[in-house]
């Protein structure tokens, strides 16, 4: 089915101070995603505190508050729309002990917006966002250099930034199709729907008209995984309407179905056939990933929650050892030998952390060997033992088989977000010997 305006999720990501919040209100603002009384609210405001113009970062700050009283803050997630296409942004902290924030929020980006600032360019913690978002996998970066109406020069110091992002982005894996670097102002709104006057030295499309036309991008690059399906619930109503009605609930997490496609249960390897897909608006004809749909099997087969319905033509082998990559969000550092929970799709398990192979340096852009714990947002691969058998892709076939979360088994807090294989060689980088 055919979504029109289709949807593309974003997020943004900067240092502390780069204008993040004044971007996020002015493509809110240039859209017209905002009502008449909150413009009202803001233009209030603003002139209260003498301002010349509206503070559209008031539109997305409202968690200033819960920050000065040491509230930990979550991603926010923004929605507008064009008539072209409608988003989903995913608003992030930009303060370092938040990167955990950044991990989720650009997890599921198909796009991210990093902010620097055109007077300072790239600092640490632009490199460590751009480390993130090469880990996750996201496939297009927009390099936003806010601010550029406050330097003198920036005809130059443009050019400049643009070149050691370039250098950074490419030692990472993107190619420069892949990055786009555009002179903004968003106090002003400098390129952001409006082409500026006050940059001749750029002639590329606006954020906005870059936003719009974009590729939109699901799927890692290479084969796509089939059928992925993991079961939430068992649904058997048992009533004189429907007395052997038995179907399996879930949201499909990668590839696509329809009726008489054969599937195959993991991990128990069962294979049976897809006898109809129901919806609460009745049945389809074919479902893709992103679809809640009830899937009816042909055989009466043994199903639960946590087990995957997948396509037989690739479906992954169950793991119960195998090689991740994490960003280690506890405050309390891993060490090797932690048991913890694993909780990959519906299905959660137990898991004991066995080695720690490398610690990425995103600063240096290098790996170090054998570290003896991962500290709060430091990366690393490490090796995990489950109690229970997952059916997992590598990350790099599927963002959404191949991801998972460390729990911990006392509080129940998220302690890191996992990738299934090893995501770090993919930066090409080398262990020192």
């Amino acid at each position: 089915m055919k979504h029109s305006p289709d949807l593309l999720r974003i997020a943004t990501a900067g240092s502390v101070d780069d204008g993040k919040s004044t971007l996020v209100g002015r493509l809110l603002y240039d859209t017209k995603s905002v009502l008449a009384d909150q413009i009202e609210a803001v233009n209030r405001a603003s002139t209260a505190r003498g301002l010349d113009g509206p503070d559209l970062s008031l539109l997305v700050d409202g968690l200033r508050a819960e920050r000065e009283q040491g509230i930990t803050i979550d991603v926010a997630y923004r929605y507008f729309a064009t008539a072209e296409r409608s988003f989903v942004l995913a608003d992030t902290p930009g303060h370092v002990q938040y990167t955990r924030n950044t991990v989720s929020g650009a997890s599921t980006a198909q796009l991210v917006i990093l902010l620097v600032d055109a007077r300072n360019g790239v600092v640490a913690q632009t490199r460590r966002h751009a480390a993130v978002m090469a880990l996750l996998g996201v496939p297009q970066l927009v390099l936003a250099v806010n601010k550029v109406d406050l330097v003198a020069n920036a005809e130059e110091v443009f050019p400049r930034i643009t070149a050691d992002f370039a250098e950074l982005t490419r030692s990472l894996g993107w190619t420069d199709e892949q990055v786009l670097a555009i002179p903004v102002s968003a106090l002003h709104g400098d390129n952001i729907a409006n082409r500026s006057d006050r940059t001749p030295y750029y002639d590329g499309p606006t954020l906005i008209e870059h936003l719009e036309t974009v590729p939109n991008i699901h799927e890692r690059a290479g084969d796509p995984v089939g059928l992925r399906f993991p079961v939430q619930y068992v649904i058997r109503p048992r009533t004189a309407e429907f007395p052997d009605y038995r179907g399996y609930a879930g949201q499909i997490a990668a590839g696509t179905v329809s009726p008489g496609d054969e599937v195959v249960i993991l991990p128990s390897g069962t294979r049976t056939t897809v006898e109809a897909i129901d919806t609460a608006d009745g049945q389809l004809a074919t479902a893709g990933a992103g679809h809640s749909v009830t899937l009816l099997l042909a055989d009466d087969v043994d199903v639960s929650r946590g087990d995957v319905i997948a396509a037989v033509a690739d479906a992954p082998e169950p793991i119960q050892q195998f090689t991740a990559t994490v960003c280690w969000l506890g405050d309390k550092a891993l060490r090797p030998g932690a048991r913890l929970l694993l909780k990959h799709g519906t299905r959660t398990t137990q898991a004991i952390v066995g080695s720690l192979d490398v610690l990425f340096d995103e600063q240096e852009l290098a790996l170090v060997d054998a570290p003896e714990s991962l500290e709060l947002n430091q990366i690393g691969r490490i090796s995990v033992q489950t109690a229970d058998p997952i059916v997992a892709d590598d990350y790099s076939h599927s963002r959404e088989s191949g991801s998972f979360l460390l729990i911990d088994p006392a509080g129940g807090n998220t302690l890191a977000a996992g990738l299934v294989g090893d995501a770090l060689e993919t930066l090409h980088l080398s262990v020192p010997a």
